[in-house]
Formats: structure tokens, C-alpha cells, sequence
């Protein structure tokens, strides 16, 4: 019983250990055929859809055949919501190097709103992505919501800005894991904490 139990569970292991593999390497390579710049956004929503019928109970999907079809459907929305992030960091990049070199120069309350705008700005990052695979609104509509949600369950989106920061960082001491698992392990987290929440608001 315990032999045939443990042979079971390494079964598994081994077939999500492939799964997560796969969908890192499509993650990547999509990235890549998009130029980087045009496949980022796509390739992300891509692995969270995927990831998102995995945890809605269709474990069995064809990995490749999903993440191609959402890739290719959402190519056009995911990218118009991640340059409009990708400016706004920019421009918050831009500020915070004013902020830097001047220093001396500014009200001490500055550093404070542009590090709380930051902060708002990372939240509707953070559930941006996820709710282009989950709940269709325009644009703008979508990054309302992004903020709106995001700072209400602001527990969950703190959580997952301190998990998404650790994996990166554990990552990045084992490069090897950013070839097979990272991305792929950053969707599953990600699209499990705010799945817990889209189905509630969502109904």
C-alpha cells in the first residue's frame, strides 16, 4: 500500500514537475518570438491562462495548443495594457532619478506620495495580467479594476508582491530555475491568490 502510494505521488510530482516546465519554456520562447517587447505581455497572459484552467479543474488541457491559442487571442488587448504599464514605469522612473538628484532641492513630503503612487502603481500591475485572462473590460476599465481590487485586498496583493520578490531573488541564486520553472512557478502563485478572489467578485 505505502509502495504503491508513494510510486502515485512521485507520478505526479514528476508529471506537474514536466507540466511547469513546458509552460517556462513556452513562456520564454513566445517571449522571444514576440521580440521581447511585443511577446512579454501576451506570453504573460498565456501562461496565466493556462495556469487558470489548471486551477479551475482542467488539469488534462493540451499545454502547448492553450498556451497558443490565448497567446494569439490576447496578443493585441494583453499588449496595449502592459505598454500603458510599461510607460507609467517609466515615467515613475524618470521621476525617481528628478527625486534622487535633488534630493536636497525637494519638500521631504515628495519621496513619500511618489513611493505611495509606486506602490499603487505595482497593485494594478499585479492584478492587471490576471484579469485579462479572466474577466474582458476595456482598457481603461481593466486597470480600474486592477486598482480598484488590488488596493481591497490589499492583504493579498502585499503577499503577493513579497512571493513573486522572493522567488525572483531565490531564482536568481540558482539561474537554472529560470530556465525551467520561474516564470511558470510566478504564474501558478499569482494566478492562484487572485483566482481566490476573482471568483467571488466576478459571480
Amino acid at each position: 500500500m505505502n509502495g504503491k502510494f508513494i510510486t502515485t505521488t512521485l507520478d505526479k510530482v514528476f508529471v506537474w514537475t514536466t507540466k511547469l516546465a513546458l509552460l517556462n519554456i513556452l513562456w520564454i520562447a513566445f517571449t522571444l518570438i514576440g521580440l521581447g517587447v511585443l511577446g512579454v505581455f501576451p506570453a504573460t497572459a498565456a501562461a496565466l491562462g493556462v495556469v487558470r484552467k489548471w486551477l479551475m479543474g482542467d488539469k488534462d488541457i493540451h499545454i502547448w495548443s492553450t498556451f497558443k491559442k490565448v497567446y494569439k487571442e490576447e496578443f493585441k488587448y494583453a499588449n496595449m495594457i502592459g505598454w500603458i504599464l510599461a510607460i507609467i514605469g517609466f515615467l515613475f522612473y524618470l521621476n525617481f532619478e528628478v527625486i534622487s538628484s535633488s534630493q536636497e532641492e525637494i519638500l521631504f513630503v515628495v519621496p513619500f506620495i511618489f513611493y505611495f503612487l509606486l506602490f499603487l502603481y505595482f497593485t494594478m500591475v499585479i492584478w492587471a495580467f490576471p484579469l485579462i485572462v479572466h474577466n474582458y473590460a476595456s482598457v481603461i476599465q481593466q486597470l480600474k479594476n486592477a486598482l480598484i481590487i488590488g488596493i481591497s485586498k490589499i492583504h493579498i496583493t502585499i503577499t503577493i508582491m513579497l512571493l513573486m520578490f522572493s522567488t525572483m531573488f531565490f531564482s536568481l541564486e540558482f539561474p537554472v530555475l529560470l530556465v525551467f520553472f520561474t516564470f511558470s512557478l510566478l504564474a501558478l502563485i499569482w494566478m492562484w491568490l487572485t483566482l481566490r478572489v476573482f471568483v467571488k467578485v466576478f459571480q
